[in-house]
């Protein structure tokens, strides 16, 4: 008879080799989440920026099944429930996509274009500052010490 730690560990191979296990944690960590998140909180208001960018990160991690992690992104960033217009997306990104990109999230079109893409400055592309308003710093003042 087979003793409580190889059922164990039977149980939590059969759980791995199906995927389950890995959707039971995250429904785990989903649901502490909503009960210890307080509602009564008012969330910041989104930037456009921040709207877009969790946008391409839901769309990544609903296309990759990882729901339970797209709900909390929703949750705790105050992105809308319903997701925005793929091809709103692509007009806000100045995105032109061809009927074989639309199979896939926007971000593995803007990854696989930069990994691509040579660029003018010798392979590398110059990033300019553009935090929300709210993470902006005044360059003439040194980070005081709650960086």
């Amino acid at each position: 008879m087979a003793t409580l730690t190889e059922l164990k560990c039977a149980l939590r191979e059969s759980l791995e080799s199906r995927g389950v296990l890995g959707q039971l944690k995250a429904r785990i960590r989903a649901e502490v989440f909503n009960a210890l998140d307080d509602q009564s909180e008012p969330r910041p208001a989104l930037s456009h920026d921040n709207l877009l960018i969790n946008e391409l990160i839901r769309e990544y991690l609903e296309f990759n099944k990882y729901r339970y992690t797209a709900s909390v992104l929703t949750a705790e960033s105050g992105q809308p429930e319903v997701p925005l217009d793929r091809q709103f997306m692509a007009n806000e990104l100045k995105v032109v996509e061809d009927p074989s990109s639309r199979s896939v999230p926007l971000l593995y079109g803007l990854l696989s274009h930069f990994l691509s893409s040579s660029g003018d400055s010798g392979g590398k592309l110059f990033l300019r500052g553009s935090a929300p308003a709210t993470m902006t710093r005044d360059p003439n003042t040194l980070p005081g010490p709650e960086s």
